[in-house]
């Protein structure tokens, strides 16, 4: 079955950087395109960063364009997500998702099948 495991979080002040990492099993991990998401308290899970099986093609949320970065290494079955100058209002618990399909990108939770049990982050200002 997919599993995938997301580390890398933690506490942090406003303008530190973290990298999280998804480790993924159970999968043709390079067939897929992978997305990671945040949820906040009280709010619902947003799209954060997407990046296609190739690794050629790159989405972001504009709340997060210019600081994050999404990148993969097939060879390890992860994906990353670099977050720099990071801010309070990142402060969310983070997931890294695939789609049901090979070769298919979505910024869409709602397109997303296997979910990894997430990883905190918390930004002080």
């Amino acid at each position: 079955q997919v599993q995938l495991v997301e580390s890398g979080g933690g506490l942090v002040q406003a303008g530190d950087s973290l990298r999280l990492s998804c480790a993924a099993s159970g999968l043709s991990f390079s067939s897929y395109a992978m997305g990671w998401f945040r949820q906040a308290p009280g709010k619902e899970r947003e799209f954060v960063a997407a990046i296609s099986w190739s690794g050629l093609k790159k989405y972001y949320a504009e709340s997060v364009k210019g600081r994050f970065t999404i990148s993969r290494d097939n060879a390890k079955n992860t994906v990353y997500l670099q977050m720099n100058s990071l801010e309070p209002e990142d402060t969310a618990n983070y997931y890294c998702a695939a789609p049901p399909r090979t070769y298919s990108t979505s910024t869409s939770p709602e397109e997303y099948d296997y979910w990894g049990q997430g990883t905190q982050i918390t930004v002080s200002s």
